[in-house]
């Protein structure tokens, strides 16, 4: 301050955007803000943080961070045998439990050269897509409460609440069902469970459009969403982003239908895909997959009858994978997971490192964000679907 007069001080007002002018001359009278969002905030899907340059409400840069929720699962998996492991990987994707499950053991399995009876693999597909359906409806109801609808959740949750009892029926578990094993499945399932199961879902069917009919041509919900942060073919492809969320982009990827698994090769899967890849189109695959998943499932229950035989594949009771290593790959509600398994011929893996689609996805909100406005911003997030679990792991 020493040798300035009065004259000379001038008033810098900061915070408020970069685009403020003043004077003859133009000065820039503001300056970007920094605004952290997360890691605790209830509007980012969990333990999540979102580092934002903000100028006034348009985000000029985006940085996800992620790595607060970690719980070192792929570290446990190498002091846990293959039985054990099953209930650490059904958690990662706390809302697609089964599918998780299914994953692993389809790894070990690949890697010990099993056969699996058949009336399991088609049990396992029925399972399978009733998961799938569980998955998409929470986030068929909690993506319109994002912004701002609160409606849909209760209608979401009725046909959770439909499909959730039949899952616990057969397994005892309600998210964490526990019921894939190494060779099959852990027990057979109740008697008449194949038609109380078909009635929960000719029962969601129906109710479905009460749903469909509230959100999709809702014009609150159209104009909080049309034309929202678009996700093109070339940069989901390059992120690595798959299911629902690469599917509304036009990549018409689908494990089920172009590396089939269990017996997915002798059903006729659809494959729900949109061109425009905002975040309409991101809703409506997942709404459109509901009914096509519950297709699926149908026609495998109908299978599952014409079946009989063994549930699961009787195993030593000491399990271990012989030395070597495999890959897996499933077709997740959220997209594709990938588990490579290595074992030294112990009772424990070696490694078992996961991909998850939630992790890719994540990573192409460092795209989406710049050039939105702060409240676009919670619509792009809650579009991606990911499970904070499924990123850290």
């Amino acid at each position: 301050m020493a040798g300035m007069t009065t004259g000379d001080l001038r008033e810098l007002t900061v915070g408020t955007g970069a685009g403020l002018v003043a004077g003859d001359g133009g000065e820039q009278l503001g300056t970007d803000m920094v605004l952290n969002i997360g890691p605790q905030h209830p509007s980012t899907h969990g333990v999540l943080r979102l580092k934002l340059v903000l100028d006034g409400e348009r985000v000029l840069a985006a940085e996800p961070i992620i790595g607060y929720m970690h719980r070192g699962a792929e570290k446990l998996f190498e002091v846990r045998d293959y039985r054990q492991i099953i209930v650490l990987a059904n958690r990662h994707d706390w809302l697609s439990a089964f599918a998780n499950e299914l994953g692993v053991v389809l790894a070990v399995e690949r890697l010990m050269g099993m056969e699996v009876p058949e009336r399991a693999t088609w049990l396992r597909m029925a399972l399978a897509e009733l998961n799938r359906v569980l998955n998409h409806l929470m986030f068929l109801g909690s993506y319109p409460l994002e912004i701002g609808a609160i409606t849909p959740m209760f209608y979401a949750f009725r046909e959770r609440e439909t499909l959730q009892a039949v899952m616990e029926e057969v397994s005892g578990g309600r998210i964490h069902y526990m019921f894939n094993r190494v060779g099959g499945l852990k027990e057979e399932v109740p008697a008449g469970w194949t038609g109380r199961a078909r009635s929960a879902i000719a029962e969601v069917r129906r109710r479905m459009p009460d749903l469909d009919n509230l959100i999709r041509r809702n014009e609150i919900f159209l104009a909080r969403t049309v034309g929202v942060g678009v996700l093109s073919a070339a940069d989901a492809a390059a992120f690595g982003a798959s299911g629902p969320v690469a599917r509304a982009s036009g990549l018409d990827l689908d494990l089920r239908r172009d590396d089939p698994y269990l017996a997915y090769d002798q059903l006729d899967v659809p494959v729900v895909t949109r061109s425009t890849g905002d975040c309409h189109a991101r809703f409506e695959v997942l709404l459109d997959q509901v009914y096509a998943s519950l297709d699926l499932s149908e026609q495998c229950l109908d299978r599952v009858d014409r079946l009989t035989g063994p549930i699961n594949t009787r195993l030593p009771k000491v399990l271990k994978a012989p030395e070597g290593h495999t890959y897996a790959w499933t077709e997740n509600p959220l997209g594709i997971n990938g588990y490579y398994l290595v074992s030294r011929g112990e009772k424990t893996p070696w490694r078992l490192k996961l991909r998850t689609a939630s992790y890719a996805n994540v990573q192409a909100l460092a795209t989406l964000l710049p050039g939105c406005l702060v409240p676009d911003l919670i619509a792009i997030l809650g579009s991606m679907f990911f499970v904070v679990g499924d990123i850290d792991k």
